[in-house]
């Protein structure tokens, strides 16, 4: 049987992809063909195209050249692109990863319908039986999104980009399938209309296709929703994915088996510790400045990053925190531990990461890398750091990570200088991640602040870096992301977890043949 085409929209940086082309036969050939990708975003197109020219060698059969694994050793972001594209140019499998990965915005002026049902028409080459997958932007859905202006705007584009997988859909008619969005849709409104109905009963196109769970047998909305963390991902995010049969399509009864819960420490736990990074220091308020709020301007003192400086900021924070006497400090250890690592960076060297036995290790692991790329901490505000290891180790004494509350019993300089950090609506603004437990779900905002995700090792004092975060997600650690690092957190919090979609795709192989 030949491998299933697929055509992967709103792709970011291939999760969904990466997770049907990781499904293999006994001889060790993918059952799925992603023929075209399509994504919008520079940098998540870039991550896309590598890691295609990645998989040209597995489709072939061959082995992955070294350059691969040199540019994923690079510590320069700068020269580690050079080498990438290079090494695009230097093999056909480059020129096929540059056919398979589109830089295409849909819906926009720029790409008109003709043109992208062209490169369908094209990579397709005539095939029937073919898999449609991809996820619409669901920030509009989100229920974050949708705190921040009261509801779903109507007028946000966002909304109806769905409608441009409904199109590509109802054109091209796949055998089947596969939408990702998030939990937020199942209670959306636009005009106090339902948007998960309307969306349900576009996307059948008159009884073209019938609509079904990966879970269970459909009885009401909530069937559609996934709880990752009941099928081995190590993380508690909650999706609706929907699975769409064309009529000449059976469903066979087979639907996700629940895993064993897979905690954060075992997937994160052997990574090598690396301290924070710093940046600048609060100083003062200058009365004589003020934001547009009409607060005084708040005056920075910047920093040079130093081990030395890092350990005299954490000790000074240590001394504060033992004297609320409620902490147990003996947990830290001297700063001095994690100097071989530093803060780490686009590439360390490290041996093993993940212990043998772990049911995902294969998974995970490359021997070839030699180490870890995309694994650098960010740098922090001093006082962001203090909060950081307090609520680190709050969590080791109580469990859960400090409310807002807690902070201001124990110091008033925890409390964050934001208007709003006594209106409970952002309770939870500095959260720890519980070793002993999936994460919570690794989102975009992970790329403005690191203050929902940090590290439940107090010694190292930090958020999570870019590595760690893919580990949540179930990216394979050979799997590289391009671009700065904010952009490479945008990518990995916008991604559905490819360990996941790997179950996803034994379910749709199993339909289709």
């Amino acid at each position: 049987m030949k491998p299933i085409p697929i055509i992967d929209l709103f792709a970011g940086p291939g999760g969904l992809g990466e997770g049907f082309m990781s499904l293999k036969n006994e001889s060790n050939k993918s059952l799925f063909d992603i023929k075209l990708s399509i994504e919008k975003d520079v940098n998540a197109h870039k991550t896309l195209t590598w890691r295609s020219f990645f998989r040209q060698f597995d489709k072939l059969n061959k082995a992955v050249p070294n350059e691969y694994y040199k540019a994923y050793r690079e510590k320069s972001l700068v020269k580690r692109e050079e080498l990438i594209e290079l090494t695009l140019d230097k093999y056909p499998e480059g020129a096929a990863a540059r056919k398979e990965a589109c830089l295409v915005e849909l819906g926009s002026k720029k790409w008109p319908e003709e043109v992208v049902d062209g490169m369908i028409y094209r990579q397709l080459k005539g095939a029937k039986d073919w898999v449609l997958i991809g996820g619409p932007p669901c920030q509009a859905y989100s229920n974050v999104g949708r705190s921040r202006v009261g509801g779903v705007n109507k007028d946000d584009s966002r909304v109806y980009l769905y409608k441009e997988y409904l199109r590509i859909l109802k054109k091209h008619k796949p055998a089947i399938f596969v939408m990702e969005n998030v939990k937020g849709l199942l209670s959306a409104q636009v005009d106090r209309e339902n948007v998960f109905d309307w969306m349900k009963k576009d996307l059948a196109l008159n009884g073209t296709y019938k609509i079904h769970s990966f879970v269970k047998p459909v009885k009401e909305d909530r069937d559609y929703l996934i709880r990752c963390e009941e099928y081995g991902i190590p993380q508690k995010r909650h999706r609706v994915i929907l699975l769409g049969l064309r009529s000449d399509f059976k469903h066979k009864g087979k639907y996700l088996k629940k895993n064993a819960e897979v905690n954060l420490e075992s997937v994160i736990g052997e990574i090598p510790a690396v301290r924070s990074a710093l940046n600048r220091e609060f100083v003062r308020y200058n009365s004589s400045e003020k934001y547009e709020n009409g607060s005084p301007k708040r005056v920075y003192k910047n920093l040079t990053d130093s081990d030395l400086k890092w350990i005299e900021y954490k000790r000074r924070h240590m001394a504060k925190i033992e004297k609320w006497g409620d902490l147990d400090l003996t947990l830290l250890r001297d700063g001095r531990q994690l100097f071989d690592a530093g803060i780490g960076g686009e590439f360390i060297e490290v041996g093993q990461t993940m212990t043998a036995d772990h049911s995902l290790n294969k998974w995970y692991t490359d021997s070839k890398l030699k180490g870890l790329a995309n694994h650098e901490s960010r740098a922090h505000l001093t006082q962001d750091l203090m909060r950081y290891l307090f609520a680190s180790l709050y969590v080791e004494k109580n469990g859960t990570f400090p409310r807002m509350d807690d902070y201001a019993r124990h110091s008033e300089d925890l409390v964050p200088d934001h208007a709003n950090a006594a209106s409970g609506k952002f309770n939870d603004r500095f959260r720890v991640q519980l070793k002993d437990c999936p994460a919570t779900t690794i989102t975009s905002h992970i790329s403005k602040d690191g203050h929902y995700f940090i590290h439940y090792d107090p010694n190292q004092c930090r958020s999570l870096t870019v590595r760690e975060a893919a580990r949540i997600q179930s990216f394979p650690d050979n799997y590289l992301f391009r671009g700065s690092r904010t952009q490479q957190f945008h990518q990995v919090g916008n991604a559905v977890p490819p360990y996941l979609a790997s179950q996803l795709a034994e379910i749709v192989f199993d339909i289709l043949s």
